[in-house]
Order: C-alpha cells, then sequence, then structure tokens
C-alpha cells in the first residue's frame, strides 16, 4: 500500500525585491531612482513528505531552509509553483514568528492556537499544561515584548507541543534555552514523534540532532535541492562538504 502524502511541494519558486543602497540626499531629491534587484531565495524546488515521516533540512545559512519552511506554514506565497499540506493544523516554530509582543504570553497562547486551528474550549483545557511545561513563571502575565529570545522560544515550544498539530515545523527551537529545557523538550519531542500520524520537519544546524530524529534528509545549496534520502546517507555527504 502506497504511504499518504502530508505535504507534497512541487517547483517552488520564491524571490525577494532588494533595493540598492542610495543616498539621503537622493532619495529626498529623486535625483536618482531607486532600483530593484530580484534575489531568488528558492529556485523550483519539488519533494514529498510522507503522513508520519520526520525530514531533516540541511544546508549552510542562505540555502533557503527557513524561507522554504515559511512558505510551508503559510507565511510566504510561492512566487511560481504549489505546496498541498493534507491536514488541518500547521504549526511553525521558529524564534521571532508568530507572536504579538504587545500581548502577554498567556494572551499569545490564546492566539496562537486559535491561528493553528483549534477551538477556544480546546485551548482552555490545555493552557496550564502550556504554562507549566513553558516555566515563565510571573512572566506568563506580561507582554512578550519584555521576554528574551530563550522565553521566547519556550513559549513558542511549550503551545505547539501542547496543542500537538498534525503537522510541525521546526527551525532551531530545540537548540534554544537551557540545558534542563533542552532536555526536556527533546523528550517531549521524542514523545510527538512516536505518534505515527504526526508529520515534522526540522531545520537544524546541529548533525547530531538531525541524526537523532530524521528519517530523511532534504540537503538544501543556494536555493536548490543538491541532495535528498535516508539520512545515514546524506549526512556523511553534508558533513564532508561542510568540513
Amino acid at each position: 500500500m502506497q504511504e499518504e502524502n502530508a505535504i507534497e511541494v512541487k517547483n517552488l519558486h520564491i524571490r525577494y525585491k532588494c533595493l540598492r543602497n542610495t543616498s539621503i540626499r537622493n532619495s529626498l531629491f529623486k535625483l536618482k531612482k531607486n532600483k530593484a534587484e530580484i534575489f531568488e531565495a528558492v529556485k523550483g524546488i519539488s519533494f514529498d513528505v510522507k503522513k508520519g515521516e520526520i525530514v531533516g533540512l540541511i544546508g549552510k545559512n542562505g540555502s533557503g531552509k527557513s524561507t522554504t519552511l515559511r512558505a510551508i506554514a503559510g507565511i510566504f506565497s510561492p512566487d511560481e509553483g504549489t505546496i498541498e499540506s493534507y491536514t488541518e493544523s500547521v504549526a511553525l516554530l521558529s524564534i521571532g514568528v508568530g507572536f504579538q509582543t504587545r500581548l502577554t504570553g498567556r494572551e499569545n497562547i490564546f492566539l496562537s492556537g486559535m491561528l493553528l486551528g483549534f477551538p477556544k474550549e480546546k485551548i482552555q483545557e490545555k493552557m496550564d499544561d502550556i504554562i507549566q511545561f513553558a516555566e515563565l513563571g510571573q512572566f506568563i502575565d506580561m507582554p512578550v515584548k519584555t521576554y528574551s529570545s530563550g522565553m521566547f522560544s519556550k513559549l513558542a515550544f511549550s503551545i505547539t507541543v501542547i496543542l500537538e498539530p498534525e503537522i510541525m515545523l521546526v527551525d532551531e527551537v530545540l537548540s534554544v534555552g537551557d540545558a534542563k529545557f533542552r532536555k526536556k523538550s527533546g523528550a517531549k519531542m521524542q514523545q510527538l514523534i512516536k505518534d505515527a500520524n504526526r508529520t515534522v520537519i526540522l531545520v537544524s544546524h546541529n548533525s547530531d540532532t538531525i541524526k537523532r530524529f530524521c528519517d530523511r534528509v532534504i540537503w538544501l545549496h543556494e536555493g536548490e535541492i543538491k541532495m535528498i534520502g535516508k539520512t545515514a546517507e546524506v549526512m556523511p555527504a553534508y558533513e564532508e562538504f561542510m568540513s
């Protein structure tokens, strides 16, 4: 029996417009028109992720990993190509994404949960578990703009792993936080991964994390797929390339 796809990415292109720097004088008096340069961050990549599969997304900085995750999450729209996700709930775990900084941590739990498609009753039911897991103490009722990056990532991780969406897109957050929280978050991720119906795409520069969790690996290089296959096949080639 053929495995069911959770995500299908076909011929994905994502481009940014970059304005050349001009002097303040030229900008004010319009003596010189700003010329927009196009940077293609993702160059026609295609891949499928099976339901229940754990896939690693690797590559050096600027290779298009985070851009690809944000496109799958619906934050970026493709300039060309298509993305299909066959599920009701997709969550992106990434530092600096998804929170309203003027709202408190508690308010952001509600907001994030509703954006993931969960009903208010479900979020309220899980509220105490999320707060307990995040270990933020009195900061849970303070604006998120007062949080450190570690606190921010703790809350984002806690919301996602307690609400348990069907597809999790994880961008480096497993490496943030103190040693105790990293150990706890790793154990929670291991527990979630055992669910055969949950699909995960994991971006990390930590080779040990990729080897520990992932069934397959997609290696991106300068916006293109350089290699895709089993973790044990791709990681040695990638590590040799990066050494």
